[in-house]
């Protein structure tokens, strides 16, 4: 059977019976995979370079140092690691009455720091990467600290109980951008060193972080292993919980590359279904001569059926290979348009298209298959069709099934795909509709119209008006198709224009002093005037007259808001990137006031009216909540979650 099969099909190739639909199913694997190879290297590259926002693929951080556990069992699963632990320090240039002191973001790091991007800084050789980290007795620093204390490469510093040499500036540091903004310049030594100065003991506030990087199933365990612990003083920080904006970025850029998958299994299911249909009106006699001849009715189906798996097997290799070179030639079109250094080609895409292709033609093709399986011997003299058969019919929306399937799955969501589905229904019958009104309107065309080659024409479409409605339909889906992928792509980068306002600030100044204010809003002045905001850090002591205890609290973002200082501001008018949504403004009086965003407030449990107890460098501040806001953080202005009524923020 196998044998008569190849010959079936190399007599049916070699007739040109097999080259409409092979290369129909070539294209529509093609189109997919090529959509495939280029939607999986940028989504691995981006998510690559997303990873350098962390200096790592995750990191595990907590307020006290971590348990070496957790760096040996990451060990154990292949994972490389760093540490890393961030405090803010005083740092002392000079001696005695000519001693500077400032504020600085201290860092200590291991060996392999950083896992993921470039630390990149500059020396009396120019900017280059960084090689390590910085050696035992030596630091690098921020080129703001060496303008702040009027130092070179070369001179030293104080930390803590150490003194170092500074060898290197920091250009830039890939987990910088982690933090939205930096309250004092870096300085970056060798865990080592912060070990030895003294500066973190027992009670220092410092931020401690394991960087773990390597294979995502090992990541995955971990990640795993973490939330099995049950550990409430660890928590674990990936792109998606470090980077709302990038993360957000990622999951538009995946929709519409699957939006471009969707319309490609579109027109792909257009085309096969159209290529198979032919096959079996092109073979109707053939099938008939053989069942006359004496085949069995099982054998006829599994001579098609292997003739068909044939076909599909090399469309599917042959549209994987035409994918993967056209791929190549969409990255040169977008240019500059998407990552330059794009990740390594897998296999995933081409084991997809293969199982796309196979889809394609057990939905599309096995309808016309079980037609011809169904043709009658008494065909070879009246050439007649009968009705299809109960079983054919069912093809048909199996076909369906597989194309709302397809559509589901190369959305990678069911609500998405399942929308598209109904909405290319909707879309399907509609054109049908307007088709065959099209085609019954031909009929009443004035004869001096309908003559010469145009009579001809008409006369073909109304011959066959199945054949020319599922034309016109198959055609007007194509072009509804590109159209949305035309308004969907202009949608997108609007969307993707407005996570950066247009009057998003380029640089942030902070640590502007009281008798500095004037100076530099003057100095500003040819900037556009930008408001200068003050900061105000305090600790939150009390909530409702019950003091806030931390270690009964499991959400980490209301541990973080009990924990840690919080940044607040003050304001006579709201700010414009905010809206109230509850309460009053601030009133005229002397009573303290303070107002919460709503998200802040949601997280603490904060109701107006309620009164909160704050320390703001060691003095006792009671106010009450007036209002809730919601702020607009993507906005990317100076926002706050909490704001005090002038009359509170003063002195």
């Amino acid at each position: 059977m196998l044998r008569f099969s190849l010959t079936m099909t190399l007599r049916d190739w070699r007739a040109g019976e097999l080259r409409f639909l092979l290369v129909a199913l070539a294209l529509a694997v093609a189109s997919l995979s090529a959509v495939g190879f280029f939607a999986d290297r940028m989504g691995a590259s981006m998510q690559r370079d997303a990873h350098q926002l962390l200096a790592a693929d995750m990191r595990i951080a907590a307020q006290a140092p971590i348990d070496p556990q957790w760096r040996a069992r990451a060990a154990g699963l292949g994972l490389r690691t760093a540490e890393t632990v961030e405090l803010n320090s005083m740092a002392v240039a000079g001696e005695g009455a000519t001693a500077i002191s400032s504020m600085v973001a201290l860092k200590g790091v291991t060996e392999g720091y950083p896992l993921r991007g470039v630390l990149t800084v500059g020396g009396a050789s120019g900017t280059a990467p960084a090689h390590g980290v910085p050696a035992p007795g030596t630091v690098w620093v921020d080129p703001a600290v060496l303008a702040s204390f009027h130092l070179a490469p070369g001179a030293t510093i104080r930390l803590g109980e150490l003194r170092l040499t500074i060898t290197r500036t920091i250009v830039s540091e890939p987990d910088r951008g982690a933090v939205a903004l930096a309250f004092a310049p870096r300085v970056l030594i060798a865990m080592s060193d912060l070990q030895r100065s003294g500066l973190v003991q027992g009670g220092s506030f410092a931020d401690h972080y394991l960087l773990v990087a390597g294979d995502g199933a090992a990541l995955t365990r971990l990640q795993t292993a973490l939330a099995a612990s049950g550990r409430q003083d660890l928590r674990l920080e990936t792109l998606a919980t470090n980077s709302a904006a990038t993360g957000d970025a990622l999951a538009r850029a995946t929709q519409f590359l699957a939006l471009i998958g969707l319309l490609s299994a579109l027109l792909a299911s257009v085309a096969v279904a159209m290529a198979a249909r032919r096959f079996m009106l092109r073979h109707m006699d053939a099938c008939a001569m053989l069942r006359c001849l004496g085949m069995p009715l099982r054998r006829v189906t599994a001579m098609f059926m292997i003739e068909f798996a044939l076909v599909g097997l090399a469309g599917s290799a042959l549209g994987v290979a035409l994918g993967f070179a056209a791929h190549f030639v969409l990255v040169a079109w977008l240019g500059t348009l998407v990552v330059a250094d794009l990740a390594p080609v897998s296999l995933m895409p081409a084991a997809s298209a293969v199982a796309v292709g196979v889809l394609l033609l057990t939905g599309f093709a096995l309808p016309s298959l079980l037609q011809l399986r169904a043709v009658p011997h008494q065909r070879l003299l009246r050439r007649e069709a009968g009705p299809p058969r109960a079983a054919t019919l069912a093809t048909y929306g199996l076909g369906l099934g597989m194309f709302g399937a397809l559509l589901v799955w190369q959305a990678g969501d069911i609500t998405v795909g399942l929308l598209t589905v109904a909405a290319f229904a909707v879309g399907m019958a509609l054109f049908s509709a307007a088709a065959w009104a099209a085609l019954a309107a031909l009929r009443f065309l004035p004869a001096s119209m309908a003559r010469g080659v145009w009579r001809l024409a008409l006369a073909d479409l109304r011959r066959s008006p199945a054949a020319s409605a599922t034309q016109v339909v198959a055609l007007a889906l194509g072009l509804m198709a590109l159209l949305l992928l035309t308004v969907v792509r202009g949608d997108l980068l609007a969307s993707w224009q407005d996570t950066a306002p247009p009057d998003a600030p380029n640089h942030v100044i902070l640590n502007i002093q009281p008798d500095q204010q004037a100076a530099i809003a003057a100095r500003l002045v040819p900037y556009g005037r930008p408001v200068l905001y003050p900061l105000i850090r305090g600790r939150i002591l009390s909530i409702g007259g019950k003091a806030v205890d931390s270690s009964k609290v499991e959400e980490q973002r209301t541990k973080d808001l009990l924990e840690r200082e919080i940044d607040m501001s003050t304001a006579s008018a709201l700010p414009p990137e905010n809206t109230l949504v509850a309460g009053r403004w601030f009133s005229a009086g002397p009573q303290a006031e303070l107002s919460l965003g709503e998200g802040s407030a949601r997280a603490l449990g904060v109701k107006l009216g309620e009164r909160m107890v704050l320390d703001i460098a060691g003095s006792r501040l009671e106010a009450t909540v007036t209002s809730l806001r919601k702020v607009n953080w993507r906005s990317r202005q100076s926002n706050f979650g909490f704001l005090l009524n002038p009359a509170a923020a003063r002195g």
